[in-house]
C-alpha cells in the first residue's frame, strides 16, 4: 500500500494530545523482510520535566550518551529502548526541544504482514501479535537500531488511519508506573475503548464519557 508519513507539525504538539490523536493511525514498517503495518489503539503520554513517570523527568538537557537524549530534539523521531533484558519499547517523541516528552504506543491491531508478526513473534493468534509494547516491536522488527529513526522517512512511519470519535476513546491511568507518586494517577494511556487488540483492560471505566485533555490542561499537572 502507498502509505505517506504525517508531517512534523504532527508530533509538534504536547505527550498528551499526541497521545490521544495517534489513536486510529497506522505504524507502518518496512524492512528488507516486508512490510508490517498496525492501526494504534493503545498509547501512553509521558510529559518530560513535570511527570515523574516520565525518563527526562528533572533531567535538564541531554548528556553523555543518556538513552533520553533524543527526547531534547524536536518532535517526529523515535525514542526506542530496552526494558527487563529483552524487550524493546517504541515511543514518538513529541514537543519541542524545551519539552522532552514522548508517547509509548503499547498496542496495535495488525493490518499488513500478519504472517511475517507470526513468524516473528512465533504465535499463531492475531489477538497476541501486537497486544503489548514488547510484542508489537518484535512483530514490526522494531529494535534498538531504530532509536533515533526520522518518523517522516519511509522505512519507520506513522501514516494516516481511521478516525476515532471521542465517545470511542477512554483514557486511564498508565501501567507499571507505580514508582511515579502522584503522577502513576494521571489519565495519561489512551484507548480505543472496545477494540480487542489492547494489551489489557486494566483502569479501563464502564461509563463512556468524551476526552478532551489539550496540552494546556496537561501543562497544568505538576
Amino acid at each position: 500500500m502507498n502509505y505517506k508519513p504525517l508531517e512534523r507539525d504532527f508530533y509538534m504538539t504536547g505527550a498528551a494530545e499526541t497521545a490521544r490523536h495517534l489513536l486510529g493511525m497506522l505504524l507502518v514498517r518496512r524492512d528488507h523482510d516486508g512490510h508490517t503495518s498496525g492501526i494504534i489503539v493503545e498509547t501512553e503520554a509521558y510529559a518530560g520535566h513535570s511527570d515523574a513517570a516520565c525518563h527526562s523527568y528533572k533531567r535538564p538537557a541531554p548528556g553523555g550518551n543518556h538513552r533520553t537524549n533524543v527526547m531534547f530534539g524536536q518532535g517526529g523521531y523515535a525514542y526506542v529502548y530496552f526494558i527487563y533484558g529483552m524487550h524493546c519499547c517504541f515511543n514518538v517523541v513529541t514537543n519541542t526541544p524545551e519539552y522532552p516528552e514522548a508517547v509509548l504506543i503499547r498496542a496495535l491491531e495488525p493490518v499488513e504482514g500478519i504472517e511475517l508478526m507470526r513468524e516473528r513473534r512465533g504465535v499463531s493468534d492475531i489477538r497476541n501479535l501486537c497486544s503489548g509494547p514488547g510484542k508489537l516491536c518484535k512483530a514490526l522488527g522494531i529494535t534498538k537500531a531504530d532509536y533515533g529513526a526520522d518518523l517522516c522517512g519511509n522505512e519507520l512511519f506513522i501514516s494516516c488511519g481511521k478516525t476515532v470519535r471521542d465517545e470511542a476513546v477512554a483514557s486511564t491511568p498508565r501501567i507499571n508506573v507505580d514508582y511515579a507518586g502522584d503522577a502513576a494517577a494521571y489519565p495519561f494511556r489512551f484507548v480505543i475503548r472496545d477494540n480487542r487488540f489492547l494489551s489489557t483492560r486494566k483502569h479501563l471505566p464502564s461509563a463512556r464519557r468524551k476526552i478532551k485533555l489539550t496540552n494546556e490542561k496537561m501543562r497544568e499537572i505538576n
